[in-house]
């Protein structure tokens, strides 16, 4: 959508250009659609080995007894909020593939998983854990974020209030709900999505003083006291960018980039 950066802060303007202004080279070459298409060529790509994966495993010993779960860890943006690749908050990035397969006799779910069942729940990477743990007869573990989706495996449609939490900098978190995407920046703006009505998140929110209540219900899931960035021996490649440490180097270097 044309103009579509225009309702959400500067943070998130700066999040959908950095790394090297990837939809602006994209639109001087005129290769807009050659993208797509190729991101949709290495999709079906890897769906086609995947089935070779999966038909090796059914012509295998190990099909009647083997917990199958397909995943990825983001999604992907093609140009939507002027902004391409991963490294960021918005649903089209933040949403993954989740697909378990149980085989009958398993030990949490004797009756296995239903062959092409769908669920619209929302759910997390987090609770892959706790999953195999229920479905392995396996002791769950105190302290886990995640939760075990053996429910919704016997069930699709079972009852589910649980949000998913993701974060991409030093606080910055987005929360997602059934219905609803609340996302907060860590220069404190904020982004808010009806998913019933806009499922591509077209239109932001967060300013509409008539969703000052349901802005609330969601932050109390956003930590209050994130968990300090540490230092690590991870080499960042050539188009990753440094993390702020915190808010106060955020609006350091932010009053640094004025200046010049």
């Amino acid at each position: 959508m044309e103009n579509d950066l225009d309702d959400v802060g500067e943070r998130a303007r700066e999040i959908a250009h950095r790394g090297g202004g990837y939809h602006k080279h994209v639109l001087d070459a005129g290769q807009w659609k050659q993208a797509v298409q190729g991101y949709l060529a290495s999709i079906t790509f890897a769906d086609a080995l995947v089935g070779v994966l999966l038909d090796a495993l059914a012509n295998s010993p190990f099909a009647k007894n083997t917990i199958v779960i397909l995943w990825s860890d983001h999604g992907w943006q093609l140009g939507e909020k002027e902004h391409w690749r991963k490294f960021a908050l918005w649903e089209n990035v933040l949403r993954t593939i989740l697909m378990v397969k149980v085989p009958d006799g398993t030990y949490g779910l004797p009756d296995g998983s239903a062959d092409g069942a769908r669920c619209d729940r929302i759910t997390s990477l987090m609770d892959i854990f706790p999953t195999l743990m229920e479905l392995c007869g396996l002791p769950q573990k105190d302290g886990l974020d995640g939760r075990s989706l053996v429910p919704l495996l016997k069930n699709p449609e079972a009852d589910w209030d649980y949000p998913a939490i993701s974060t991409y900098d030093f606080s910055e978190f987005s929360v997602r709900t059934q219905d609803w995407r609340y996302t907060r920046y860590i220069d404190d703006s904020e982004e808010l999505y009806d998913h019933r009505k806009d499922p591509e998140e077209w239109t932001n929110l967060a300013d509409s003083p008539e969703y000052e209540d349901v802005k609330k219900r969601l932050s109390r899931h956003i930590p209050e006291n994130p968990a300090p960035l540490v230092d690590t021996s991870y080499k960042l490649m050539p188009h990753h960018l440094p993390p702020y440490k915190s808010k106060e180097e955020y609006f350091k270097d932010k009053a640094k980039q004025k200046k010049k």
